[in-house]
């Protein structure tokens, strides 16, 4: 039997913590939505986390990090979350998945 290995199945739920938020305004989560620009995870299991919001003036742009930085952080193993926002490179819809494109129309 293959042993799965410890860091890759941490990879693996952070991603789907992060396919499990979504921006109140548009039905797609942030991962797909392209909000994600980094996740590394570091020394000792501690996880960074570069993201943007849609805008600026983005009316969960201070919550929403720290919905990210909550998930991430009850994850098993995961010993402390370092939630980033960038506004550049500013998001734009080109950053999102092919899937999420579709959901809202733009293909």
């Amino acid at each position: 039997m293959e042993q799965i290995d410890p860091r890759q199945l941490m990879e693996v739920r952070i991603r789907d913590s992060l396919k499990g938020i979504y921006d109140p305004e548009i039905p797609v989560n942030i991962y797909d939505l392209g909000l994600i620009y980094e996740v590394d995870i570091r020394e000792d299991n501690h996880v960074y986390i570069k993201m943007t919001v849609t805008s600026p003036n983005c009316p969960v742009a201070d919550s929403l990090p720290v919905e990210v930085r909550e998930r991430i952080q009850a994850i098993e193993h995961v010993k402390d979350v370092e939630v980033e926002v960038v506004f550049y490179p500013p998001w734009d819809k080109d950053m999102m998945s092919e899937e999420a494109k579709l959901e809202l129309g733009f293909l």
